[in-house]
């Protein structure tokens, strides 16, 4: 379970970009995290693994309160949290296989991490982690030779590849086309309830959201303005979370209509 308890961020100089946050996330629970550009869903993603360092509050994911340990503590337990993010964040001039093993370095002595000299275990399992996201015959491809969707996949590989205990996902579908994000959202769902992994998703397609996520927690302002099931999100709770806006698909007149099937 991860859980978060009056969790708040500022930088030197600024307002205050995380205001009070707590919740809690159990295992198996898929939360999709939503609201505009700067309400802080990114800041938080990285508060939890402490990439960013929190101002104020605790960090909890199961016994160990993430927020108190040392660096070396905490390296630790960043390998036991799967991260995937929005950019990959592949190394493009190693293998596919190369890239999902990665997930494997923070388990390793520095010698074998410096020549990259993984168990055999290590290796069948992340021909199965390859195997599970559809990637199995693109495992010596390097991986500046994937499409958008296919680096996602390796990103999700190399996260399971850590043996996670948490699932933060940073904008998984920002540059994917809708079909590729449908799938990579479906995966993602797939995977969390195969292994019991609770996850956070930052994310900014709202009816991907509702479509695959368990439970939708909305930001604005750096304050949790919503916390409920995808199908309480209602136009107030949009406007709440969003800001006005008329939240009905506006119809099309014919000659919009005639103009996009001309174009067709």
């Amino acid at each position: 379970m991860l859980k978060l308890e009056h969790l708040k961020k500022r930088y030197k100089t600024g307002p205050w970009v995380l205001k009070d946050i707590s919740f809690e996330v159990p295992e198996g629970e898929i939360v999709g995290l939503i609201g505009p550009s700067g309400a802080g869903k990114s800041t938080l993603i990285r508060c939890i693994n402490r990439l960013i360092e929190p101002s104020e509050g605790n960090i909890y994911l199961a016994d160990a309160c993430l927020s108190k340990l040392s660096t070396s503590q905490m390296r630790t337990q960043r390998r036991k949290i799967g991260m995937i993010f929005q950019e990959y964040a592949l190394v493009e001039r190693l293998s596919v296989m190369e890239n999902v093993l990665s997930g494997r370095l923070g388990y390793l002595p520095f010698w074998r991490s410096f020549l990259r000299k993984f168990p055999s275990n290590d290796i069948d399992n992340a021909f199965e982690y390859l195997d599970r996201v559809g990637l199995i015959n693109h495992a010596n491809k390097r991986a500046d030779e994937l499409s958008g969707g296919q680096r996602q996949r390796v990103g999700i590989a190399r996260a399971l590849a850590q043996d996670p205990r948490l699932l933060l996902v940073d904008e998984p579908t920002a540059s994917l086309d809708p079909k590729t994000s449908r799938q990579i959202m479906r995966l993602i769902q797939s995977i969390c309830r195969e292994n019991g992994l609770p996850a956070i998703i930052n994310i900014h397609d709202v009816p991907l959201a509702q479509q695959f996520v368990d439970r939708i927690i909305g930001l604005q302002g750096g304050e949790v303005v919503f916390d409920g099931k995808p199908d309480e999100l209602t136009e107030d709770v949009l406007t709440r979370i969003y800001g006005d806006e008329d939240w009905h698909p506006e119809p099309q007149d014919d000659a919009d209509e005639l103009e996009q099937a001309e174009v067709a």
